[in-house]
């Protein structure tokens, strides 16, 4: 495997560096570990949609995009109410 040099602030890469020696590893190994389980923007729209597909065959969920954005408003609102967001 060949390496690649990242150019990031000092302060980044000591955070990082922190973190991943948190977890018992070094920094190129915690990177190394970040890329093969983070999922890229089309995997997680892969996934959302796999998602979506067995949630309709198993109970018929398939909210439309109105019914959507008034879930998603209710979220909002419940996640304001408790400070998390």
């Amino acid at each position: 495997m060949s390496d690649a040099n990242i150019r990031i602030p000092v302060e980044a890469r000591d955070r990082l560096a922190e973190i991943a020696a948190a977890e018992g590893l070094s920094l190129r190994g915690w990177l190394a570990r970040l890329a093969e389980t983070s999922l890229t923007p089309a995997e997680r729209v892969a996934r959302a949609e796999r998602a979506e597909a067995l949630l309709r065959r198993w109970n018929g969920y398939g909210p439309d995009p109105a019914e959507r954005a008034d879930l998603d408003r209710e979220i909002d609102r419940r996640l304001h109410r408790v400070d998390l967001v």
